[in-house]
């Protein structure tokens, strides 16, 4: 198999909101922009955390969502959209 610029044979992106204490907003914000593969795409009036996950294989996306899930000061972590490329080499290659 033809391995992607970073080595890839798989590539997880999900998107996950996640809705922290509102009086732990900023610091939830903070330990998610830390984690690998993890950003911090948007935050709510209401303090709603959008992420967006990169991974290479299912089992890292279920643990990051774990750990998001698990996280001092986090009520609830839901995963509301997953693609898996399974050539993402193809699809970089598309996109140029």
């Amino acid at each position: 198999m033809i391995h992607g610029p970073k080595g890839l044979q798989d590539m997880n992106i999900s998107s996950v909101i996640v809705i922290p204490h509102p009086e732990r907003i900023e610091a939830v914000r903070s330990q998610l922009a830390k984690l690998a593969g993890v950003e911090v795409a948007a935050v709510s009036p209401e303090g709603k955390i959008i992420v967006t996950l990169e991974s290479e294989g299912d089992r890292e996306t279920i643990q990051m969502y774990e750990s998001i899930s698990l996280m001092d000061g986090v009520m609830s972590a839901s995963m509301v959209y997953h693609q898996k490329e399974d050539e993402p080499e193809v699809e970089i290659s598309l996109a140029a």
